[in-house]
Protein backbone atom coordinates (compact mmCIF):
# COMPACT_ATOMS: atom_id res chain seq x y z
CA UNK A 1 0.00 0.00 0.00
CA UNK A 2 1.61 3.24 -0.76
CA UNK A 3 0.47 6.43 0.70
CA UNK A 4 0.04 9.61 -0.78
CA UNK A 5 2.79 12.54 -0.28
CA UNK A 6 1.39 15.20 2.82
CA UNK A 7 0.05 18.24 0.71
CA UNK A 8 1.62 20.74 1.99
CA UNK A 9 0.23 23.90 4.18
CA UNK A 10 0.41 27.21 2.76
CA UNK A 11 -1.08 30.38 4.71
CA UNK A 12 -2.02 33.29 2.40
CA UNK A 13 -2.68 36.16 4.68
CA UNK A 14 -3.42 40.00 3.91
CA UNK A 15 -2.87 42.47 6.30
CA UNK A 16 -3.67 46.27 6.47
CA UNK A 17 -5.90 48.91 7.44
CA UNK A 18 -8.65 49.80 5.03
CA UNK A 19 -9.45 52.95 6.57
CA UNK A 20 -6.26 54.17 5.37
CA UNK A 21 -5.94 54.01 1.99
CA UNK A 22 -3.48 52.26 0.14
CA UNK A 23 -3.01 50.91 3.56
CA UNK A 24 -6.07 48.36 2.68
CA UNK A 25 -3.86 46.24 -0.34
CA UNK A 26 -3.10 43.43 1.52
CA UNK A 27 -7.15 42.80 1.80
CA UNK A 28 -8.59 44.10 -1.57
CA UNK A 29 -5.70 41.50 -3.11
CA UNK A 30 -7.57 38.82 -1.08
CA UNK A 31 -10.91 39.67 -1.54
CA UNK A 32 -9.95 39.06 -5.41
CA UNK A 33 -8.75 35.53 -4.19
CA UNK A 34 -11.41 33.10 -3.06
CA UNK A 35 -12.23 30.11 -5.04
CA UNK A 36 -8.83 30.59 -7.48
CA UNK A 37 -6.58 28.64 -5.56
CA UNK A 38 -8.24 25.66 -5.29
CA UNK A 39 -6.42 23.69 -2.91
CA UNK A 40 -7.80 22.46 0.51
CA UNK A 41 -3.97 22.67 2.14
CA UNK A 42 -4.29 26.44 0.99
CA UNK A 43 -5.87 28.90 3.69
CA UNK A 44 -6.85 32.31 2.64
CA UNK A 45 -7.02 35.29 6.10
CA UNK A 46 -7.54 38.81 5.58
CA UNK A 47 -5.83 39.33 8.89
CA UNK A 48 -6.59 43.41 8.49
CA UNK A 49 -4.71 45.29 11.56
CA UNK A 50 -5.09 41.77 13.35
CA UNK A 51 -1.37 41.31 14.29
CA UNK A 52 -1.38 38.78 17.50
CA UNK A 53 -4.30 37.01 15.70
CA UNK A 54 -1.64 36.24 12.62
CA UNK A 55 0.79 35.43 15.40
CA UNK A 56 -1.38 32.56 16.72
CA UNK A 57 -2.27 31.20 13.54
CA UNK A 58 1.24 30.70 12.63
CA UNK A 59 1.66 28.34 15.99
CA UNK A 60 -0.02 25.92 13.71
CA UNK A 61 2.18 24.24 11.64
CA UNK A 62 2.77 26.03 8.36
CA UNK A 63 5.18 24.48 5.66
CA UNK A 64 5.03 28.46 3.94
CA UNK A 65 3.25 31.86 4.64
CA UNK A 66 2.52 34.22 1.81
CA UNK A 67 2.13 37.69 3.04
CA UNK A 68 -0.03 40.08 0.83
CA UNK A 69 0.41 43.62 2.88
CA UNK A 70 1.63 47.54 1.32
CA UNK A 71 4.98 48.89 1.26
CA UNK A 72 6.68 52.27 2.04
CA UNK A 73 6.48 54.04 -1.23
CA UNK A 74 10.00 54.55 -2.54
CA UNK A 75 9.63 56.76 -5.80
CA UNK A 76 6.80 54.55 -7.54
CA UNK A 77 3.80 54.11 -6.41
CA UNK A 78 1.98 51.22 -7.76
CA UNK A 79 5.02 49.33 -8.11
CA UNK A 80 4.56 45.36 -6.99
CA UNK A 81 7.41 43.66 -5.35
CA UNK A 82 7.24 40.04 -4.75
CA UNK A 83 10.64 38.55 -2.65
CA UNK A 84 11.49 35.85 0.50
CA UNK A 85 11.70 37.69 3.52
CA UNK A 86 14.47 37.36 5.70
CA UNK A 87 13.29 37.00 8.93
CA UNK A 88 17.03 36.84 10.53
CA UNK A 89 17.11 40.44 8.99
CA UNK A 90 14.00 41.68 10.72
CA UNK A 91 14.36 44.72 13.63
CA UNK A 92 13.06 42.36 16.81
CA UNK A 93 10.40 43.85 18.80
CA UNK A 94 10.21 43.57 22.13
CA UNK A 95 7.14 41.48 24.10
CA UNK A 96 4.13 41.32 22.60
CA UNK A 97 1.79 43.83 20.59
CA UNK A 98 -1.65 42.94 20.10
CA UNK A 99 -2.57 46.11 18.55
CA UNK A 100 0.64 45.55 15.95
CA UNK A 101 0.48 44.97 11.82
CA UNK A 102 3.92 45.79 11.31
CA UNK A 103 5.42 42.40 9.74
CA UNK A 104 8.46 42.26 12.08
CA UNK A 105 6.05 42.86 15.28
CA UNK A 106 4.16 39.93 14.21
CA UNK A 107 7.72 37.67 13.65
CA UNK A 108 8.69 38.84 17.05
CA UNK A 109 5.51 37.94 18.60
CA UNK A 110 5.41 35.05 17.42
CA UNK A 111 9.07 34.13 18.60
CA UNK A 112 7.77 35.42 21.53
CA UNK A 113 5.14 32.65 21.85
CA UNK A 114 7.37 29.93 21.30
CA UNK A 115 6.84 29.66 17.14
CA UNK A 116 9.05 29.85 14.37
CA UNK A 117 8.19 31.88 10.88
CA UNK A 118 7.60 29.30 8.16
CA UNK A 119 9.07 30.36 4.99
CA UNK A 120 7.72 33.49 3.79
CA UNK A 121 6.92 34.89 0.36
CA UNK A 122 5.78 39.04 0.43
CA UNK A 123 3.88 40.21 -2.02
CA UNK A 124 3.73 43.90 -1.36
CA UNK A 125 2.78 47.28 -3.86
CA UNK A 126 4.08 50.44 -3.17
CA UNK A 127 1.84 52.76 -1.69
CA UNK A 128 0.76 56.24 -2.96
CA UNK A 129 -1.41 57.57 -0.21
CA UNK A 130 -2.07 56.28 3.63
CA UNK A 131 -4.52 58.85 4.62
CA UNK A 132 -7.60 58.84 6.22
CA UNK A 133 -9.94 57.23 3.95
CA UNK A 134 -11.30 54.21 2.50
CA UNK A 135 -10.09 52.87 -1.19
CA UNK A 136 -7.01 52.58 -3.25
CA UNK A 137 -4.98 54.95 -5.06
CA UNK A 138 -5.51 54.80 -8.74
CA UNK A 139 -2.00 53.47 -9.70
CA UNK A 140 -2.35 50.61 -6.29
CA UNK A 141 -5.72 49.50 -7.55
CA UNK A 142 -3.88 49.02 -10.52
CA UNK A 143 -1.69 46.28 -9.41
CA UNK A 144 -4.45 44.24 -7.55
CA UNK A 145 -4.58 41.91 -10.78
CA UNK A 146 -1.06 41.41 -10.84
CA UNK A 147 -0.67 40.96 -7.19
CA UNK A 148 -3.21 38.32 -7.52
CA UNK A 149 -1.52 36.55 -9.92
CA UNK A 150 1.50 36.67 -8.40
CA UNK A 151 -0.44 35.14 -5.26
CA UNK A 152 -1.42 32.21 -7.33
CA UNK A 153 2.56 31.93 -9.01
CA UNK A 154 3.56 31.76 -4.98
CA UNK A 155 1.52 29.50 -4.21
CA UNK A 156 2.21 27.04 -7.05
CA UNK A 157 5.71 27.63 -6.52
CA UNK A 158 5.62 26.86 -2.68
CA UNK A 159 3.53 23.68 -3.56
CA UNK A 160 6.21 22.22 -6.25
CA UNK A 161 8.98 23.25 -3.86
CA UNK A 162 7.26 21.29 -0.97
CA UNK A 163 6.56 17.67 -3.56
CA UNK A 164 9.92 18.04 -4.37
CA UNK A 165 11.06 17.82 -0.76
CA UNK A 166 9.35 14.77 -0.18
Amino acid sequence: MTTSPRRPRILVAGIGNIFLGDDGFGSEVLRQLPGRLGSESVRVTDYGIGGMHLAYDLLEEWDALVLVDALPNRGSPGTLHVFEADHGSLAPTPGLDAHSMDPAAVFASLNALGGVAPRTIVVGCEVADVADEMGLSEPVRAAVPDAVAAVESAVAMLVDAAAREV
